[in-house]
């Protein structure tokens, strides 16, 4: 059965949105959790949370300077800012931002966090044009909220690194929820930290369909052979501190609580990466499944490009 609802916007233009999951997706943009401010913490080693209390963003220190993984929402990027601040760092020593991908709640503050810092943005070619133009690039079942547009500095490859200060980050190609989603790698020493041995650290990007048309999607067509090389990529990959730019997908808020509480290794937990991999990527092929069964020929799908946004 289809259930249609009606939205009313702010300008009392009525909206219709069918099937309850797209109008969910509809009003993630309305979740105050992206934008609200939530205290910044040591993760382990040389990485800070300096996120919002919905969206993970990583500060990355080192003495030649510092990187910045995602920013949260636009109205977001202040949190950042502050707790940057609040760990005693600042803004202006951070000399790299790179992304996860270029969705509204993870570089919506990037422009933002750029201008400020006079950071080169790193990042892959297939999220190139979302980031220049600050639009969703791809068709979808909803409309994804804009984003301030922002020059990338540098493209960098699968397998590519970044380095700075003695550490080396390492970009793997992720795609599927963007044309250029990545997932970053690193390795990390903390002396109170299993007696300081290396600990492999990912950054995961995303792999969560997010209400992308998986079948005849014409700006994408190569959309599902992206996602399932993903996962197969993601499989090679090991990791014994697993960050995502969505805190509760690996329960960070409850491993900051036992941190606190005293167990200093609380971000350390083995098989949670693979495990997470193994869930999406059965989430991902119901989803295509349940799109296949939906699907019908000549079927309209929302084109982003600038100037769109969600009905408000």
């Amino acid at each position: 059965m289809v259930a249609v609802f009606q939205i009313v916007s702010k300008a009392g233009i009525p909206c219709l949105m069918i099937l309850p999951v797209l109008v969910a997706h509809l009003l993630m943009p309305k979740d105050e959790s992206w934008s609200e401010p939530n205290k910044p913490y040591r993760v382990a080693g040389n990485i800070y949370q300096v996120g919002t209390k919905g969206i993970g963003v990583y500060l990355i220190t080192t003495s030649k300077g510092h990187i910045v993984l995602d920013s949260s929402t636009k109205k977001g990027a202040d949190v950042v800012e502050a707790n940057i601040r609040t760990l005693g760092f600042k803004l202006s020593d951070v000399k790299f931002l790179i992304e996860t991908h270029a969705h509204f709640d993870h570089v919506g503050g990037t422009a933002q966090l750029k201008a400020k810092s006079r950071a080169k943005l790193v990042a892959m070619a297939g999220d190139r044009f979302a980031l220049e133009n600050g639009v969703h690039d791809g068709e979808s079942n909803y409309k994804p909220e804009p984003f301030p547009p922002v020059k990338v500095d540098r493209i960098i490859s699968d397998g590519g690194t970044l380095e700075l200060g003695g550490i080396k980050l390492t970009a793997h190609a992720t795609p599927g929820h963007t044309k250029g989603d990545t997932s970053w790698t690193m390795v990390i020493r903390d002396p109170k930290i299993q007696n300081g041995k290396p600990l492999r650290v990912i950054f995961y990007g995303s792999t969560t369909v997010a209400g992308n048309r998986l079948i005849g999607n014409t700006t994408y067509p190569n959309i599902v052979r992206d996602y399932r090389k993903s996962f197969a990529t993601l499989r090679t990959l090991k990791a014994d501190i697993f960050l995502v730019n969505h805190p509760d997908f690996a329960d960070l808020a409850e491993k900051r609580k036992a941190q606190i509480a005293g167990k200093v290794d609380a971000f350390v937990v083995p098989n949670e990466f693979a495990s997470f991999v193994k869930e999406s990527a059965i989430d991902f092929e119901e989803a295509l499944a349940k799109q296949r069964e939906n699907h019908k020929p000549g079927q309209k799908s929302t084109k982003e490009r600038p100037g769109s946004h969600v009905c408000e």
